[in-house]
């Protein structure tokens, strides 16, 4: 099985993820400064972080190359669109690009992102294939950082503004453990030790639904930790306004709704898959709340 280079690089760079990480760490920066930034500043931010994501799963690829050839097949590496020393190349040349941009923003983003591409080699060269769960919290660990680092593009700090937004990586590692589920089979095949084939899918159920109630209680604190500790940003405002609540709080109903009928009603893989979309379909609720704090605070 084969198809184009282009083709293969295209999959390999896995673009729409870009939204999630790069798209997440500019909506931040927005949210927080409330005003509007640069256009080279805007595609640092975006780009550094996405090549940096597309580098993790060029490497990720190479690493599980053996077993994409029997999950997989479709992959840039297996479908022989791409070769080891061509892959290879693509993420030397995304990570670099990737700390070169974040290097002309500032230290401290530099920084994050060098740490970032530290935690991609080891997980996929190391902790994916000792531990699928602890592979997962990596990955919300990751996840997380986008917040922070969308603050230290635009602020040189870090601060409660970005630091209460992360406890929502917590729902990347809930989706992870289910999706964990829904392969295991594949995943039984090529002898990954994820948490389902450790402790069941019942028990892998439970774990997911409370990583997704921690998120939707945590969910909007960046709104009310202002109010609670009487913080002021570095702007001369609390972190966030209240009016990012109204479309979190929704999600947040959503995240403890989904936990609740996870831990509740029986393990099948109809319902896993069932609550899973609903949350992954749900996390539009988040950079739209970020569209709408950006929106109202430059208004304002």
């Amino acid at each position: 099985m084969s198809t184009s280079p282009v083709r293969g690089l295209v999959a390999l760079l896995r673009m729409p993820y870009w939204l999630m990480t790069g798209g997440l760490s500019l909506l931040t920066a927005f949210a927080i400064t409330k005003s509007m930034i640069a256009p080279k500043e805007i595609v640092l931010i975006f780009l550094s972080m996405a090549f940096i994501t597309s580098a993790g799963f060029a490497i990720n690829d190479y690493f599980d190359r053996e077993s994409d050839a029997v999950i997989k097949p479709k992959r840039p590496i297996p479908a022989g669109a791409l070769t080891l020393k061509q892959v290879i190349a693509i993420s030397s040349v995304l990570f670099v690009v990737g700390l070169t941009m974040a290097y002309f923003i500032n230290w401290l983003s530099f920084a994050i992102i060098a740490i970032d591409s530290v935690l991609l080699l080891v997980y996929s060269w190391l902790v994916k294939r000792k531990s699928g769960f602890a592979a997962n919290i990596l990955v919300g660990i990751l996840t997380g950082t986008a917040f922070m680092y969308g603050q230290a593009t635009v602020q040189a700090t870090i601060t409660f503004a970005s630091l209460s937004l992360y406890p929502i990586a917590f729902g990347t590692i809930g989706g992870n453990v289910l999706r964990d589920i829904l392969s295991v089979d594949g995943d039984s095949k090529v002898g990954y030790p994820t948490l389902p084939q450790k402790i069941g899918s019942i028990g892998a159920t439970k774990v997911g639904a409370i990583f997704f109630m921690l998120t939707g209680i945590l969910a909007p604190l960046p709104s009310l930790i202002g109010k609670i500790t009487g913080y002021v940003g570095v702007t001369g405002v609390a972190g966030f306004s209240m009016y990012y609540l109204p479309l979190i709080l929704v999600w947040s109903v959503l995240l403890i709704y989904s936990a609740i009928r996870l831990a509740t009603s029986a393990s099948t893989i109809q319902n896993v898959r069932k609550y899973e979309r609903m949350v992954t379909m749900s996390m539009i609720l988040l950079p739209l709340a970020l569209i709408v704090e950006t929106i109202v605070g430059i208004l304002l």
